[in-house]
């Protein structure tokens, strides 16, 4: 196997739960391969650097080697190898918003009946 579709990969390599929120990504443009917008057919090759957005943060990766089948997590983080500065932009991320919730005010008690109605009307609901 020489290359395999991106969106599979991404599946595989487990950055995404399922092959079609794979392929969403890379239709908003949340996938570059090598400094290019990756449509979700585009191939990937061993020794290709990819760049990621999701809900787990910003990944850029080495493409170390292919997979078409999802398998145990500990199978696919062999797949791919993260850059240094990735791994540090993650970490410092995470401490940021780690750093903001300890600034947040916690409510003082839940809300009423009546607060909720007014949260669900201010959010556009009924």
């Amino acid at each position: 196997m020489t290359s395999v579709r991106i969106d599979k990969w991404l599946w595989a390599a487990r950055f995404f739960k399922t092959r079609a929120q794979a392929q969403k990504a890379c239709e908003l443009g949340r996938i570059h391969s090598n400094g290019v917008q990756a449509k979700p057919a585009r191939e990937v090759h061993a020794g290709d650097m990819l760049r990621i957005k999701n809900e787990g943060g910003d990944f850029e990766v080495e493409v170390l080697a292919l997979s078409e089948m999802r398998g145990p997590a500990a199978v696919a983080q062999t797949l791919y190898r993260e850059t240094e500065a990735s791994k540090e932009a993650r970490l410092k991320a995470e401490a940021e918003r780690k750093a903001m919730r300890e600034f947040a005010p916690l409510p003082e008690h839940r809300p009423s009946k009546r607060d909720r109605r007014r949260i669900i009307q201010f959010r556009g609901g009924r």
